[in-house]
């Protein structure tokens, strides 16, 4: 498989799906749900130039291991002493795909959405924690240390999941008073089809082909764990 994608006969997409099997992540379980990489920075452009590097998140370095945090989990990692010793140093204390983070960008589609309302014991989250906008998800993980949520494959082929189709109240968020709805796309996309069309184009692009390996060995491969990783501010909790 390794081979194939290196000769490009199968496609980054394919690749990433297979990888996950084989690290045994499944659709079947929300807690090893299928993990894939946030490959963007600019949400906000009129036009996605895809030609242009910097328009790419950089994949050598995790979610939270932004320029401005880079500093905060070098800190907590060196400054962090279990007085029991049962827990081992980290850099950060949440994790990069989980079972609350599905849900969260699944909520508008079922069985998710009933499964996120069992979570939070009969009702929805409040609105401002909703999955609302694509643009404001990703501002939210440059301004927090403490949120590194991955993406999940859906990014890269289900519009659907972008829609409020069923017509769940969501309510609406405190300050701006807007109602949670549909998810807020970028500006360069039209629709969700277009999202969903052009961020495919993003993971098949010349920049992403070239730079998937790093992100590949954060989160299958030799710098998830041990000295490689703690070098690469990879140590989750």
């Amino acid at each position: 498989i390794f081979q194939k994608w290196v000769n490009r006969e199968i496609s980054n997409f394919d690749y990433l799906i297979q990888l996950n099997t084989m690290a045994g992540r499944t659709y079947n379980d929300l807690a090893q749900y299928p993990v894939f990489p946030w490959i963007l920075r600019d949400y906000t452009s009129e036009e996605l130039d895809l030609n242009n590097p910097a328009v790419f998140r950089d994949l050598s370095k995790p979610i939270g291991c932004s320029v401005v945090f880079i500093k905060i989990s070098f800190f907590r990692y060196e400054n962090f002493e279990d007085p029991l010793g049962m827990i081992d140093k980290f850099h950060y204390g949440t994790h990069y795909s989980n079972a609350a983070g599905v849900m969260h960008y699944l909520i508008r589609v079922e069985p998710f959405t009933t499964l996120h309302i069992q979570l939070q014991s009969g009702r929805f989250d409040c609105a401002d924690r909703q999955f609302h906008s694509i643009p404001a998800t990703w501002q939210a993980l440059m301004d927090n240390p403490n949120d590194v949520k991955e993406l999940i494959p859906e990014f890269f082929y289900f519009p659907e999941f972008l829609e409020n189709q069923n017509g769940f109240n969501l309510g609406q968020l405190q300050i701006s008073k807007e109602v949670v709805n549909d998810v807020v796309l970028p500006k360069w996309a039209h629709s969700p089809e277009d999202f969903i069309y052009k961020h495919r184009k993003a993971l098949e692009s010349e920049y992403v082909s070239a730079h998937l390996h790093e992100w590949i060995d954060l989160i299958f491969g030799y710098k998830q764990r041990g000295p490689a990783a703690v070098e690469a501010l990879n140590v989750f909790y």
